[in-house]
């Protein structure tokens, strides 16, 4: 296994430095390859999906499909002015010279993806890495094993193995991939699996990206427009089962409108799903370990929405928890489907005092009408980004870098963002050649002193 991964990379690095992929031509051809497969193969990823986590056609395309095409429509409109040579001013220092940015990619890249939104959160730095130039091998994950089989399928008719190619496996074969020389690796995963990541680039002090999680809390004042914030985020705990990096995690409400939210919240999801939550309606959890994890969570607090669920299918219906702490289980970890406990608050200091308690969120959420209230919660409140009066938008706007802060990650990507992610930036200072300045040389007289001294003030 390992010789055939140094074989591959061996393969990559040498097509790599052929220069090849640095072209502007090369580049958005490419793009448009990945554009036509995407289409060509689009009915197989909707049956892939679907069999992987019961995926609607309608929410593979606006999660899944949709984004990444778009996201391919931003980078060929723009790349060619990213990827021009950038003249910046020149200090005093440097007279007569001129100074350059030139922009080149990294070289051999490494994209581990995950298993909840499997063709998102693989194509999506697959464009980016593309767009710069660079050489890819993707590495996708082993619970979205459809969904990884068509990916594979579709990188193997697209591109040569030398240029981008598809690893399959668990989790020896990412452990081996982790053990070769990339340029840069982009994971998007647990915490704790980044951590592992994180540790073997450090190895080989390679540069990397980490896309993780953590607990991404809601918090809605009396101000707010109560049935469309239930509304939408139950819209944001039902996407994908809300095993979602970005899903609202728990929900802090003034305690005068819990009541109501609640109502509201219900009468969403019957209207969501037509008073049937339970049969084909919602994509399922992903795996028996996950659903026996996400089972057990029911157990804190009391509910006061929800709480069924199919052993059979791995289905649990949109759940209300109330009564936790923060020595609950569903309080102590991401909870990654479609629980949401309820939390209430007297004032909004007491609010952004519990979002404290945790690590950094990779999203928060705020629905309010009070500018100050907002303003205090964003001033307050360090997370990678998020939304006002809404949920997860923030994901569909390429001009938007999307990443997190602290242990929710690392880096970030998303139209120019991404581009700017896989491509190293190089300083160029180009001086005359039949011009010198005495004054840097020594000896340094007391005049000189005071030149320099002007000069670099």
């Amino acid at each position: 296994m390992i010789k055939l991964f140094n074989k591959l990379i061996s393969s990559q690095k040498k097509f790599f430095h052929t220069g090849v992929t640095r072209s502007y031509d090369f580049r958005i051809k490419a793009l448009d390859s990945l554009q036509k497969s995407i289409l060509k193969f689009e009915s197989s990823i909707y049956k892939a999906l679907e069999k992987d986590l019961n995926k609607s056609a309608a929410e593979t395309y606006l999660t899944e499909i949709g984004i990444a095409l778009n996201e391919i429509s931003f980078h060929k409109r723009h790349l060619k002015k990213w990827m021009k040579i950038k003249k910046v001013k020149s200090s005093l220092a440097q007279f007569p010279g001129k100074n350059y940015i030139y922009s080149e990619p990294y070289g051999l890249v490494l994209i581990i993806a995950p298993w909840n939104y499997p063709f998102h959160l693989c194509l999506l730095p697959l464009i980016g890495a593309i767009s710069s130039g660079n050489t890819v091998v993707i590495k996708p994950s082993e619970h979205s094993a459809q969904s990884s089989s068509v990916i594979a399928e579709i990188i193997s008719s697209t591109f040569k193995s030398e240029y981008i190619s598809v690893v399959q496996g668990s989790v020896d074969e990412s452990t081996a991939l982790l053990e070769e020389n990339f340029d840069y690796i982009f994971f998007t995963g647990s915490t704790q699996v980044g951590r592992i990541v994180m540790g073997a680039a450090s190895k080989n002090l390679t540069p990397l990206t980490l896309e993780l999680g953590g607990k991404s809390p809601v918090i809605i004042d009396s101000s707010a427009n109560i049935s469309l914030a239930a509304k939408k985020v139950a819209f944001g705990k039902i996407i994908n089962a809300g095993q979602t990096c970005v899903a609202p995690d728990y929900l802090l409400i003034e305690e005068s409108i819990e009541k109501q939210f609640i109502t509201q919240f219900e009468t969403a999801v019957n209207k969501f799903f037509f008073e049937d939550k339970s049969k084909d309606a919602m994509v399922r959890i992903v795996n028996k370990k996950h659903y026996n994890r996400l089972k057990n969570l029911l157990k804190d607090g009391d509910i006061v929405f929800g709480g069924k669920f199919n052993d059979d299918e791995n289905f649990i219906e949109p759940t209300l928890i109330k009564n936790v702490t923060l020595k609950s289980a569903i309080m102590k970890e991401e909870i990654f489907g479609p629980l949401l406990p309820i939390i209430t608050y007297s004032n909004i200091e007491e609010a952004i005092e519990y979002v404290r308690n945790f690590n950094k969120p990779l999203s928060l959420y705020i629905f309010s009408q009070s500018k100050e209230n907002i303003d205090r919660i964003l001033k307050n409140c360090s997370f990678g980004g998020g939304c006002i009066n809404d949920v997860l938008m923030q994901l569909t706007n390429p001009n938007l870098p999307f990443g997190g802060i602290g242990s929710s990650g690392f880096g970030s990507y998303h139209g120019k963002k991404s581009f700017d992610t896989f491509t190293h930036y190089k300083s160029i200072f180009k001086q005359s050649g039949f011009f010198d300045m005495p004054l840097r040389y020594p000896p340094y007289s007391e005049n000189k002193l005071k030149l320099i001294k002007k000069i670099l003030k």
